[in-house]
């Protein structure tokens, strides 16, 4: 056997001992995680304390407290998280249109965001959708897969070694990795939180319709100013759009009641 069949061998077993480790998401979706919730909890820690010190905090106490009742009545329905004690809410003074989440209960919002979720249940659909990303795992499956892409990239350029057509294959793998494997991850990441950040809102007393008027109100915001979607990590406004109203018609009626947060 030569050395590069060796390799291509190699990579094939690593491969198969990767995807051993698969795992389902809660919405049933297959997922590889190799890393564990306690290690994640503390990279998403190291990372929010990182950004808490490069990124202005907004102080002021009405923002705060609006920001702050609608985060924690969607995470009160959640109960007590395996890997960490307790969620983190911060304000940031920026003009982004954005809010995140990060593991280990991490989560931010910028004060640009207000400026398109007009309301509180407008609002906690994208605080739902990021709340979502945490329970899932996504970050540990980003992650996961970021490892796995470069330990078939680093072990496919060693078997190619001395091939003159190396740069020209190794530029195409890079490209079919990306768009053939990260990217419609990434969208399927998206779509589940969505429909996962969508029941957390619901069931949070919040009202679901508004997350519809919120995928709008981005799609004017971006001015139309959105990639396409077979190379973009989120899926369109008006995919966005359709499949929640699939999924609004399939909530159960809910007798919680409605969040006042102002």
């Amino acid at each position: 056997m030569t050395f590069k069949l060796s390799l291509l061998l190699a990579t094939v077993v690593s491969y198969s001992f990767l995807v051993s480790s698969c795992s389902s998401s809660p919405t049933g979706r297959q997922q590889v995680l190799l890393f564990s919730g306690s290690e994640m909890s503390e990279l998403g820690a190291q990372s929010f304390e990182e950004l808490k010190k490069q990124e202005k905090i907004n102080h002021n106490k009405k923002t705060n407290a609006y920001i702050k009742c609608v985060s924690n009545a969607i995470t009160n329905r959640l109960g007590p998280q395996r890997d960490f004690d307790k969620w983190e809410v911060v304000v940031f003074e920026s003009n982004n249109v954005n809010a995140f989440a990060l593991p280990g209960g991490k989560i931010g919002v910028y004060t640009g965001l207000l400026k398109v979720a007009k309301n509180q249940d407008q609002l906690a659909t994208v605080i739902g959708h990021e709340i979502a990303h945490v329970i899932a795992e996504h970050g540990n499956e980003r992650l996961s897969r970021s490892q796995i892409t470069n330990i078939g990239l680093e072990l496919s350029n060693l078997a190619m070694q001395g091939n003159e057509y190396q740069s020209i294959t190794m530029a195409g793998l890079g490209l079919g990795v990306k768009y053939g494997v990260m990217m419609p991850y990434g969208r399927a990441q998206e779509s589940e939180s969505d429909i996962m950040g969508l029941r957390l809102m619901a069931e949070a007393g919040f009202d679901p319709k508004q997350s519809v008027a919120l995928w709008e109100n981005m799609a004017k915001a971006s001015g139309g100013n959105q990639p396409a979607e077979l190379l973009s990590t989120h899926p369109s406004h008006s995919t966005r759009i359709n499949d929640l109203l699939q999924e609004i018609k399939r909530l159960p009626s809910s007798n919680v009641k409605r969040q006042r947060c102002q």
